[in-house]
């Protein structure tokens, strides 16, 4: 393989891992759906919902074993977070976050363990959200369903063209 094409492959791997963040915006009082997909044909093992920039012990949303764990639940959250579909199935493993206020903004992650039919190996998912509360309607990207997604789209598209025209010259 020659430098040219490692050098595509790591750029296309760091992008790839960057373009797992998600940036939702929403006003305060209002509710949020945040979003965590995987395999449709997932069986989820164990579903996790941490506040990665609060340092303590506990969860958003703890679900194991087809059941939702209250008493791993930051008191913050108790009675603010239920999942979007309460089946897991199709492999929505999103939650919706309700009555959100300023202290909610911070950074979330999703992270599922599953199994898939068929197969004795677990997999695992992980989607991180960066979620910012405001007071102003200004700045409302998705309340319940649309969105407002920071990507790498045009990164990906700039980092394409130069890796074509580098692997044609």
């Amino acid at each position: 393989m020659s430098y040219t094409s490692l050098f595509c492959v790591l750029v296309f791997s760091v992008v790839s891992a960057t373009g797992e963040l998600q940036e939702v915006n929403v006003q305060r009082g209002q509710e949020v759906v945040l979003q965590c997909r995987g395999p449709t044909d997932a069986s989820v093992t164990l579903l996790e919902w941490t506040r990665l920039d609060l340092k303590s012990d506990g969860y958003m949303f703890f679900y194991r074993n087809k059941q939702f764990y209250e008493a791993y639940q930051l008191q913050s959250f108790r009675g603010r977070v239920e999942l979007v579909d309460p089946q897991v199935k199709d492999g929505d493993f999103s939650v919706v976050l309700k009555n959100v206020d300023i202290s909610d903004s911070g950074s979330y992650e999703c992270r599922v363990v599953i199994g898939t039919p068929g197969k004795t190996t677990h997999s695992e998912v992980k989607r991180v959200i960066e979620l910012k509360v405001t007071d102003s309607e200004a700045t409302v990207g998705r309340i319940r369903g649309g969105g407002n997604q920071s990507g790498c789209v045009g990164v990906v598209a700039a980092l394409s063209l130069i890796c074509l025209l580098l692997v044609v010259d």
